[in-house]
């Protein structure tokens, strides 16, 4: 017997058709896992069984959960059916928490709004879903807030709110994408576990087929608003019939094609960096304290070469990166780029940071949206003591652009007129518009669909033969750090714990720490096993 049925749901948004004809059931104890890339509905269809859909939406077919009707329930009626009956565990903690409250009165909160308990009560029914999460009392008291917690710990409390109640089912919409990669496992052991525990259906979502391969019993593919495939995990691995599912397999272990590093010739040099940050004092009178976020941090970037950061949060990569920018300084140890310190005592050296650009990991959050392409590509420009102006800006303009595979008339466009893969391309154009010597790669893919970073990959790699870049890319993705990387740094606590060239470091690595963070990273099952029949054994 289906706990949530869905049954040729349609939707349309001011006449615009979101979701066609969509089939789709989950039994107790069932994780069903629904991929494809961005705007092909699968979040929509999520939205549609809490029935957190926009005002203008309408629907037409059946979302039945437990029995009722969810399209045909008043509002009153949902309210009482969500966080009782069905929790959700959004994609972005940071926004899904109040940030003045008390992670504990945001637990207890789930139940009090369904008066299930007396408020003391309710209290003790959060401290013992924050435990269940792996938040234990000692380490996590409920007073705590959520600035105070790293990206997987905000996950967990976000999990602990929709699992308050024990709902029956349970949907998860991309809960580790920006998370690394042995936080991800372990969000995804703790809901494999929840569902084991407490017998009830999930619904996954997420674009990342390699991330629910060994942890879904059914898959369900989606594009353009519809399923295309759906069966076992096991079957439609081995089948893939539909072209677009054989896509995003091969998407999820896509690997590029980099040219030869050039002959070693030092470009960046960081030697013996340290940065500390002072704490709040404990005592009124007692010195404050530190914390030592880059330890004693050594390496060596050559010219034309391509090197990885890889690390879980919270293990220095930022802090460095910034260091290296020249947007922070280092206690001590020194910064070069190309034999020129980064800081002249303590101030940027400016001949130097012209010398460098970034690519952040949110294309959106750092444009200006109310400036056009033209003008937030050329934002570099003003590091020039002479920067080009009249036809040698619109040449340099256009250049950029069709480097990135664009069009020299996109820049007229607004920032908001793209798709999350041409805003990544706009933001790589406006690092190379002053031709940098160094470019910093801050997350930059690890926000996208599986195809859209196929093809930003693969866009590096040609940039690399074109510009001969030399990038520094920093990312928890292993399998990305593998692709596009020569050589690579496994940073943990503020310290390298292990460098080298980037298949040794992979196939062998010597640090525990670099083999747990491998032993973490979900893979794609190896299909000639899936597709092997007893005959073959």
């Amino acid at each position: 017997m289906s706990l949530l049925e869905i049954t040729d749901l349609s939707m349309s948004i001011c006449g615009l058709e979101i979701l066609k004809r969509v089939s789709l059931n989950v039994g107790p104890g069932e994780i069903v896992a629904v991929t494809g890339e961005s705007g092909s509905g699968k979040s929509m269809t999520a939205l549609a069984v809490m029935q957190l859909l926009p005002d203008l939406a309408r629907c037409c077919g059946a979302v039945r959960l437990d029995g009722t009707d969810l399209l045909a329930a008043t509002e009153p009626e949902l309210c009482a059916i969500r966080g009782r009956s069905v929790g959700m565990v959004f994609q972005e903690p940071t926004t899904a928490l109040n940030p003045v409250r008390t992670i504990g009165d945001q637990v207890a909160e789930t139940v009090l709004v369904h008066g299930a308990m007396r408020p003391e009560q309710a209290r003790e029914r959060a401290r013992d879903v924050l435990d269940r999460v792996g938040l234990p009392a000692d380490r996590f008291a409920m007073s705590r807030y959520p600035h105070e917690l790293s990206g997987g710990q905000r996950q967990r409390v976000v999990i602990a709110m929709a699992i308050a109640l024990q709902p029956k089912m349970l949907i998860a919409d991309e809960p580790t994408t920006a998370l690394d990669v042995t936080t991800q496992a372990q969000i995804l052991d703790l809901l494999k576990g929840l569902v084991a525990d407490y017998g009830m259906g999930l619904l996954m979502i997420t674009h990342d087929l390699a991330v629910v391969a060994d942890m879904a019993d059914r898959i369900v593919v989606m594009r353009n608003g519809e399923v295309v495939e759906s069966g076992a995990t096991r079957d439609l691995l081995a089948g893939m019939r539909h072209p677009y599912t054989r896509m995003l397999f091969e998407a999820s272990d896509h690997q590029v094609a980099l040219p030869e590093p050039p002959a070693p010739q030092p470009l960046l040099q960081v030697r013996g960096a340290v940065r500390d940050y002072r704490l709040p004092r404990t005592k009124l009178f007692a010195d404050p304290g530190h914390f030592r976020a880059v330890d004693d941090v050594s390496f060596a970037l050559n010219r034309g070469e391509r090197l990885g950061l890889v690390g879980e949060s919270g293990c220095g990569k930022s802090t460095l990166t910034r260091a290296i920018l020249g947007l922070e300084p280092v206690q001590s140890g020194q910064i070069l780029l190309d034999g020129e310190p980064v800081f002249s005592g303590r101030r940027p050296n400016l001949s130097v940071r012209r010398k460098m650009q970034v690519v952040f990991q949110d294309p959106f959050g750092s444009f200006n949206p109310r400036h056009r392409v033209d003008r937030l590509i050329t934002e570099p420009f003003h590091l020039l003591d002479t920067p080009p102006k009249g036809a040698a800006r619109r040449d340099a303009i256009a250049a950029a652009l069709s480097a990135v595979g664009l069009k020299p008339g996109d820049a007229t466009r607004y920032i908001h007129e793209f798709s999350g893969g041409q805003r990544q391309r706009i933001a790589i154009a406006r690092a190379l518009i002053v031709r940098p010597e160094l470019i910093l790669f801050d997350e930059a893919v690890s926000a996208l669909d599986v195809s859209v970073r196929a093809r930003i990959l693969d866009l590096l790699a040609e940039l690399c033969r074109t510009y001969d870049l030399t990038y520094l890319f920093i990312s928890h993705d292993l399998s990305v750090v593998r692709s596009v990387t020569d050589r690579v740094l496994v940073m943990q606590a503020g310290r390298i714990v292990e460098q080298g060239e980037t298949r040794a470091v992979f196939d062998a690595p010597k640090h525990p720490y670099t083999r747990s963070l491998i032993a973490a990273a979900p893979r794609l099952p190896d299909l000639a096993s899936l597709r092997r029949t007893p005959d073959h054994v």
